[in-house]
């Protein structure tokens, strides 16, 4: 029997980058998904058409919502869906939705519009997603509440203070949410990636750039949204079950 089989996932930001591996990933363990979207329908319904067709069962394993994870109520029908789509309650949430500023703007050049978006995503759409998760999710073993952070909040590079500040929030608020949700049996992690391949990591910067990154890495590159998805797996399954409250930081030894 697979690691997840039959357990309900919900992975915010899912239609493209690692959300989309962490989907793929967590249905080829077994989970049915819920496949949740801002603004890229067609790429979100190729991803769920992608776990249906390649699953026995003909009922569908996998469908596509549209939520923006900063608004309260689409949050909440968010998991109304999955619990009316796949009949049971969710077992695990992974909050993979956010923004980053291409610009890369010092603070001092860090405009209030843009700040206040990556904080309403990043931060609020985190905060809605657990707290929803933290109601609904299944109690008694196997729920489990993944937000994925950022290695940057250890690096602190410049350029990125809107966004990693955004991401340590995120960090702080699972360490007490892992500790309030003392006898569920519901556990609370942080996966904290390095630089990954993803449109979200190359927009705005220049090759040079980009090889200042990889050169940084002791392994010699940039991470792939496949060095990130089997660790949510294994997080997700029963295995991972005494990781609590933690911060983990998957980045090649770019970021000790």
């Amino acid at each position: 029997m697979l690691p997840l089989n039959g357990r309900v996932a919900i992975v915010t930001g899912a239609s493209r980058g690692i959300g989309r591996a962490i989907a793929l990933h967590l249905a080829s363990i077994g989970a049915k998904l819920v496949i949740n979207y801002a603004s890229s329908p067609t790429e979100a319904d190729r991803v769920a058409s992608e776990i249906n067709s390649s699953s026995s069962n003909p009922d569908p394993q996998a469908i596509a919502v549209q939520a923006n994870v900063s608004n309260p109520d689409q949050v909440k029908s968010l998991f109304d869906q999955a619990e009316k789509a796949f009949g049971t309650q969710t077992y695990i949430l992974v909050n993979c939705a956010g923004v980053l500023d291409s610009k890369y703007p010092t603070l001092a050049n860090t405009t209030v519009e843009d700040w206040d978006t990556t904080f309403s995503v990043n931060t609020r759409g985190a905060f809605l997603c657990c707290r929803e998760a933290a109601n609904r999710l299944t109690r008694g073993g196997g729920g489990r509440i993944m937000t994925i952070t950022s290695s940057l909040v250890g690096s602190l590079y410049p350029g990125y203070s809107a966004y990693a500040a955004s991401k340590a929030a995120v960090e702080t608020m699972i360490k007490i949410l892992a500790k309030e949700l003392k006898g569920t049996g519901i556990t609370a992690n942080c996966i904290a990636p390095g630089p990954v391949a993803t449109e979200l990591f190359y927009a705005g910067k220049t090759e040079e750039m980009i090889k200042r990154v990889a050169d940084g890495c002791p392994l010699g590159r940039i991470g792939e949204t496949n060095d990130i998805a089997p660790l949510v797996g294994f997080l997700a399954s029963d295995a991972g079950e005494w990781i609590n409250g933690q911060i983990i930081r998957v980045n090649g030894g770019s970021v000790i």
